[in-house]
């Protein structure tokens, strides 16, 4: 067995994990954001939580990709320079952008989320360090680069457009929640996660590699059933909001 087969074994087994992983994370509410329970353990400040756990993602993803042998060409470093991109934006300018002043969140779902971090930076980060040889230039025209890219800008577009259009809800100083207006939120509750899992299902076309659709894969597994939460949470919380909103999927879920 060479390294790749090996490391794609060990992604298979990933992404087993997630397929079991999906029912337990549809009946149990993860609790933080609005639905925030001190019930799971100690707690700590939402933001800093924020920062802790999203930043691991950029720090193993190149902790394995420079440690990598394998050549490096053009197109390996641009799916290096998309996900620190992301990961820049999600670990630092998102949460200081939001307006959660004395939110907590328990550090389990803290540390559960370094830990998922290290799994899909090492698979991801294993697989651009060491297997990039066959990635020459004439990927940037193939279809699946392409429709990949369009996609990946669209869902980056459609979370960060939700982003800004959930954190200017609330004027500075207010708490509480409202219904969210305009973008997607026309058709669905949290086209915030819509558009990730859009962003690495297109990052996933790109790189056409076992350990990126690994990670669409889990990006879905973990923002639906948040999703179908926050719908819930929407309906029961406000007697007028839209009935004709599906939760993450327009028209469909």
């Amino acid at each position: 067995m060479n390294n790749l087969a090996w490391l794609n074994g060990v992604t298979a087994i990933w992404m087993a994990v997630a397929v079991v992983a999906f029912p337990f994370l549809l009946k149990v509410t993860q609790p933080y954001g609005r639905h925030v329970s001190s019930n799971w353990g100690p707690m700590i400040g939402n933001r800093l939580g924020w920062i802790i756990q999203e930043t691991p993602s950029m720090i193993f993803l190149s902790l394995f990709f420079f440690l990598g042998n394998g050549p490096k060409p053009p197109a390996i470093w641009m799916f290096w320079a998309l996900w620190m991109i992301h990961y820049i934006n999600r670990s630092f300018i998102f949460p200081l952008r939001t307006r959660t002043k004395n939110k907590q969140i328990p550090l389990l779902i803290v540390i559960s989320a370094v830990c998922f971090n290290f799994v899909n930076g090492f698979v991801n980060g294993t697989f651009l360090g060491n297997f990039g040889g066959a990635y020459t230039n004439s990927i940037f025209t193939s279809a699946h680069f392409i429709v990949g890219a369009v996609v990946f800008s669209v869902g980056v577009f459609i979370n960060n457009q939700s982003d800004t259009i959930l954190i200017h809800l609330r004027k500075p100083g207010e708490s509480g929640y409202k219904i969210p207006q305009g973008g997607l939120f026309r058709f669905i509750s949290c086209p915030n996660h819509f558009g990730e899992i859009v962003e690495w299902f297109g990052f996933a076309m790109m790189v056409n590699s076992f350990p990126a659709w690994s990670f669409s894969l889990w990006t879905a597994v973990n923002l639906i059933p948040r999703a179908l939460d926050h719908h819930r949470w929407y309906l029961q919380k406000f007697s007028d909001y839209p009935k004709s909103r599906k939760a993450v999927l327009p028209f469909v879920l």
